[in-house]
């Protein structure tokens, strides 16, 4: 992607920042952001920052492509205030693609999520069928939902959703913001370079799809570059457990630091999760480059150097 102009939405939140500052190389971007979940220090100097809120009016959606990564992004959030999830997530959505419509903006590419796919050891191809066990997920779905008619409906417009599944970082990167709302990954690293065990959950045997913002931010471009419409799965379709992940960790670190363990407090949980990436690979030629082995080595390569 070159020479186009280009909107972000939640574009200084971890995803959102890394896409802007990947595309600002080689295009205008502008990152709309309200500060909840991001922070405008997360954007290099080319990008441009907008403070605002994507249930405005008057959003700078006069460009060539729209990534409206914007939303409340955690099943957490959604239960504290299930109103204004909807309200973000599905709301926001259709201010944003149909101000983008009437500024003849034909390229949508936006967030949804693999929870609503369960707990599957099995890769999850986009046409499975789908439960809302969660306000969060019922919130993304929704956003696919309308997305669908828009496709169809719309004369010339194309809305991509991309499924994230367990996307990392470290807080080297532009993830440390986030707190307690990082991945796992980010957050058991950061804990076993200061000596601290990481608290699993059950006994540490549930995996994840564990994806490098990198991969991502490729698979975003890609899927604007082509314009397409419906839904992907980003991930890896190469699953880790935690307790894999916590030995990774340590080994890259040169550490022995044990987990500690307690029950799972949640219902319906995710114990597993595993993406099929066959469609996107087929429609753009995307793959991940990162293998989790790699992927750990870069997280913690910054309490490396710190030592």
């Amino acid at each position: 992607m070159q020479d186009q102009q280009v909107l972000v939405t939640g574009g200084a939140g971890f995803i959102g920042s890394n896409l802007a500052n990947t595309l600002a190389v080689e295009n205008d971007v502008i990152a709309l952001d309200n500060g909840y979940l991001g922070t405008a220090e997360n954007l290099d100097a080319e990008v441009t920052y907008v403070d605002a809120d994507v249930r405005n009016d008057d959003l700078p959606t006069d460009v060539d492509v729209v990534y409206h990564l914007a939303a409340l992004s955690s099943r957490q959030m959604l239960e504290e205030n299930p109103r204004e999830g909807a309200r973000v997530n599905i709301e926001g959505f259709v201010n944003v693609v149909e101000q983008a419509y009437a500024d003849d903006c034909e390229t949508i590419v936006y967030a949804s999520t693999s929870s609503a796919y369960g707990s599957r050891t099995e890769p999850s191809p986009e046409d499975m069928d789908l439960e809302a066990a969660t306000g969060y997920d019922a919130s993304m779905l929704g956003r696919e939902r309308y997305a669908e008619y828009y496709n169809n409906f719309y004369e010339n417009l194309s809305c991509a959703g991309m499924r994230f599944f367990s996307v990392y970082q470290g807080y080297g990167g532009n993830e440390a913001h986030k707190g307690e709302y990082a991945n796992t990954v980010s957050q058991f690293a950061d804990k076993i370079a200061s000596g601290e065990p990481p608290v699993l959950w059950g006994d540490g045997s549930q995996t994840r799809d564990f994806t490098h913002v990198d991969d991502v931010v490729r698979g975003l471009v890609r899927a604007g570059e082509e314009e397409l419409a419906g839904v992907y799965n980003l991930g890896t379709g190469e699953p880790y457990s935690f307790n894999e992940m916590v030995a990774l960790i340590n080994e890259a670190l040169g550490t022995d630091v044990e987990p500690e363990y307690e029950p799972i407090p949640l219902e319906n949980y995710v114990h597993d999760t595993c993406a099929d990436i066959s469609k996107i690979r087929e429609a753009t030629g995307w793959e991940p480059q990162i293998s989790f082995e790699e992927g750990v080595k870069r997280v913690v390569k910054p309490y490396c150097t710190e030592a």
